[in-house]
């Protein structure tokens, strides 16, 4: 199936019903006043967000979604039924935004939220509304209120607790497969990868992460060159970057750490926010050096990057090295998780003013 992460719908709210004029009429009743009852109310256009759904491919094919219109007033003090609302599911990590002025209106953020992003008009009054002491017989009635109507762009950003970073065919995918259960396109080609590609990596019972894989950088993707400008968006949730590096690319000519600074610089262009997230680099493709050669060329390659951080050395091919780095990850992932869970401290003197 297509990987889709951005599509444009129209949706309208249900119009409310109109209120009715109506007056009693039975056989010698005189008099009957008035029984015109209300219109109904138009239906709501609700969102749901469905874990079951990983793509916004079913809203490339059907674009427009209305609700029903609610039921006029009937006499003989009947209201009108209101109309049926309708439920639109879309995937866990939507950004639904307004696609005119390109406000953010809501996130699906978690599994089985709902959110009413339409709401329908409300029904007009009958005539039995206006009855009063100085008017026996009102033959007032107003029309129903229109429902909502909205233009919306949906964006969808995958929820993964790890991105993975790199040049086409560093071994992103070929990392993924070997730590996880996802199957990606693996071959020696550049751009392999065309769509994101999602992995839950199980480092023990309970103790689980998702790895998120998107399309290879090139210099020259935050203006949109190649295919990954499209999908950084899918990395803005992460809470760490792992950037791969091929250390033995097959190309002697290439500099991998000409490759990796072009790819921090991208990665700035971009978003500052996912340039300032942390970054381990990982150096892959290990395999394929001298094992005499390896150390020396480790360092010399983190001296000429000038890195600070982390560094993992791994083969994805043969999975060496895989192990103490899908470790680490746990291990940041839960200290982030338990620091954003964490209450916060309230200084003793203060204690009576702070909210319940």
């Amino acid at each position: 199936m297509k990987f889709v992460d951005e599509a444009f719908i129209d949706i309208a709210a249900g119009d409310g019903g109109n209120g009715c004029v109506s007056f009693r009429h039975e056989k010698y009743k005189e008099f009957g006043g008035p029984n015109g009852g209300d219109g109904g109310r138009g239906g709501h256009v609700f969102a749901v967000a469905d874990p079951n759904l990983n793509t916004l491919v079913d809203y490339r094919y059907s674009r427009r979604y209305e609700a029903k219109r609610g039921e006029h007033g009937m006499g003989s003090d009947m209201f009108g039924a209101a109309g049926a609302d309708i439920t639109l599911k879309m995937p866990v990590g939507t950004i639904i935004t307004d696609a005119e002025t390109g406000e953010v209106l809501y996130e699906l953020l978690n599994p089985g939220e709902v959110i009413t992003i339409a709401k329908g008009g409300d029904g007009g009054f009958g005539n039995l509304r206006f009855k009063s002491a100085i008017n026996r017989a009102p033959r007032q009635k107003t029309p129903g209120w229109p429902g909502e109507r909205k233009n919306l762009k949906l964006e969808l950003k995958v929820l993964a607790d790890v991105g993975l970073l790199g040049m086409p065919n560093a071994g992103k995918s070929t990392f993924i497969a070997a730590v996880s259960n996802a199957r990606p396109k693996i071959a020696d080609y550049p751009f392999t990868t065309l769509h994101p590609n999602l992995g839950v990596v199980r480092v023990g019972p309970e103790q689980s992460f998702v790895v998120a894989d998107i399309p290879g950088l090139i210099e020259g993707a935050s203006e949109g060159a190649g295919l990954g400008h499209q999908f950084l968006r899918h990395l803005q949730r992460t809470r760490l970057l792992l950037h791969i590096v091929d250390l033995a690319p097959f190309d002697e000519a290439v500099d991998p750490v000409a490759q990796a600074k072009a790819i921090v610089n991208e990665l700035k262009k971009y978003d500052q926010q996912l340039y300032d997230k942390p970054r381990w680099l990982v150096l892959n493709k290990l395999d394929m050096v001298p094992a005499e050669e390896r150390a020396e060329r480790v360092k010399d390659f983190v001296k000429r990057f000038k890195w600070k951080g982390p560094v993992f050395e791994i083969s994805a091919l043969t999975r060496e090295g895989c192990e103490p780095l899908i470790h680490a990850v746990f291990r940041h992932i839960q200290s982030e998780r338990r620091a954003e869970n964490e209450p916060v401290e309230v200084d003793p003197r203060f204690a009576g003013d702070a909210p319940a």
